[in-house]
């Protein structure tokens, strides 16, 4: 059983007798990781540097490669994420912009990935299909109780306050109509 290797920087780095055969099972790891799912530059460096069997300068001339031959991307990764949670649960701005900083990425590349994702599907669709599965799921809401949580729900997917308003007194208006 191999021991990963620990946070503390008082531990010293392994001495690495064979490098060549170091670089070519950290480069097999590497790809090996994104086979399974793609992943951002600094998802893999912390994934790599977990083995004692490499250093930083080695995960860094593997990263380095696989930028070089397209198997590495921040942007692409984001714009590829946001896309994909925005199809797989109707979630608002914030929330996205949350989970791709976990992911470690740069602020300038959420915003990039985030504007281009917003772009293809638009705010207002999402939280439109929001309210949707939300209406399906609890039905409309009868109190005011209920309208609160109502609104609660939507903002905790991270759509703007505004938005949310304006979209509850659409869907309250279309309730006072559907009872004329």
């Amino acid at each position: 059983m191999r021991r990963k290797r620990t946070d503390n920087p008082d531990e010293t780095v392994p001495e690495i007798v064979n490098v060549e055969k170091a670089r070519q099972r950290t480069f097999d790891r590497a790809v090996n990781l994104l086979t399974y799912k793609p992943r951002s530059v600094n998802e893999l460096r912390q994934r790599l540097l977990e083995k004692d069997w490499t250093n930083r300068a080695i995960v860094d001339e593997v990263i380095e490669k696989l930028s070089y031959y397209g198997y590495l991307d921040d942007l692409q990764f984001a714009k590829s994420y946001a896309a994909s949670q925005i199809r797989q649960k109707p979630v608002g701005k914030r929330v996205l912009k949350q989970k791709l900083a976990q992911k470690k990425l740069d602020k300038e590349t959420v915003d990039e990935a985030l504007e281009r994702a917003l772009e293809e599907t638009p705010e207002d669709e999402i939280i439109d299909r929001a309210i949707e599965k939300r209406l399906r799921l609890k039905g409309r809401p009868e109190t005011r109780e209920d309208a609160k949580k109502f609104y609660d729900y939507l903002l905790r997917q991270g759509f703007s306050y505004e938005l949310v308003s304006d979209k509850m007194r659409a869907l309250a208006a279309r309730d006072f109509d559907e009872e004329e």
